[in-house]
């Protein structure tokens, strides 16, 4: 059986238990940049035509720069990291896959629902590992002495690292075996746009990319996601506003909740009572994330611009 999926979002749900219509609530239960990167003008062909080769080709200069990717590693862009994460128990070796958790639930449910064993525990020899750097929720950044190697597959996703992209482990991604997994939706703001990344050896990558087949990202997603990964301005200013604004939600929940961890994208409070501070949130239609392994985790994202006084009106 599939091990059980569990995410933030989920904005029918919160109207079903809270009441409500999802233009009425603020949606704090994920990670994502409330401030999402402009859209750029687009090509009508953008549109229109089957994505080619120069668009795709713009779009990888343009992750290899932000990203500072070897030049012996291969980049492919998918339609989400979620269709990579989907993808990855196909080109494992089999065995046991070391999972250590609590992290995003998607890994361990992906190789459970191919059949392999999911276990627990840090990074072994010889064993198929998948760590989450910073890790959601709790913000743990992996190191590369973390990591042994001779592992068949070693999985590094990367999805919340812009954030301080100098303790990136994408120097690993030259040795066979090893992927870096990228997230544009989170840091960029965009994850409607689907666009995500695998970042590796051309072998370890050659199964990937069989089985995504031709065109996997969409005409605009390549448009939108060249112009912002080479946009380095908005991207430096955007790491100053996400930890001057962290800290701010952290004033705003000193009294309710102790700091364990996240990063400048959500943020992990200790709580007497996790679910009885989220339905108090609630019935300001703010909605935050709790977890089924911890009666006093709450994790909230930023809110937008707009969205401050209603976190600080429901928190008084």
């Amino acid at each position: 059986m599939a091990a059980a999926r569990d995410h933030g979002g989920g904005l029918d749900a919160a109207c079903a238990l809270h009441g409500g219509r999802r233009t009425d609530w603020l949606d704090l239960s994920t990670g994502i940049n409330p401030t999402p990167y402009p859209l750029p003008p687009l090509p009508q062909d953008a549109w229109t035509a089957l994505p080619d080769a120069g668009a795709t080709q713009a779009l990888i200069a343009a992750a290899r720069g932000v990203w500072r990717v070897p030049s012996g590693a291969e980049i492919l862009p998918a339609p989400g990291a979620s269709a990579l994460i989907a993808r990855l128990p196909g080109i494992a070796a089999g065995g046991p896959v070391h999972i250590p958790g609590p992290t995003y639930n998607e890994h361990a449910a992906a190789f459970a629902a191919a059949g392999a064993t999911v276990i627990d525990a840090p990074p072994a020899p010889g064993r198929t590992c998948v760590v989450v750097s910073p890790n959601n929720p709790d913000g743990r950044w992996w190191t590369a002495a973390d990591l042994p190697e001779g592992a068949p597959l070693t999985v590094i996703d990367e999805s919340f690292a812009d954030i301080d992209p100098a303790r990136s482990m994408v120097a690993l991604a030259e040795r066979p075996g090893v992927i870096i997994l990228k997230s544009f939706g989170k840091f960029w703001g965009l994850a409607g746009l689907r666009l995500g990344f695998a970042i590796g050896h051309p072998q370890t990558l050659a199964p990937l990319r069989d089985a995504l087949g031709p065109w996997p990202v969409s005409g605009p997603a390549l448009a939108i996601g060249a112009a912002a990964l080479a946009d380095g301005a908005w991207t430096e200013a955007t790491r100053v506003r996400l930890t001057r604004d962290a800290a701010r939600l952290d004033g705003l929940m000193a009294p309710h909740g102790r700091l364990v961890g996240g990063t400048p994208l959500f943020r992990l409070y200790e709580t007497t009572d996790a679910a009885a501070l989220r339905d108090r949130l609630a019935a300001h239609r703010i909605w935050s994330r709790i977890f089924p392994y911890s009666a006093t985790w709450l994790r909230l994202g930023l809110p937008p611009a707009t969205g401050w006084d209603r976190v600080a009106a429901a928190l008084a």
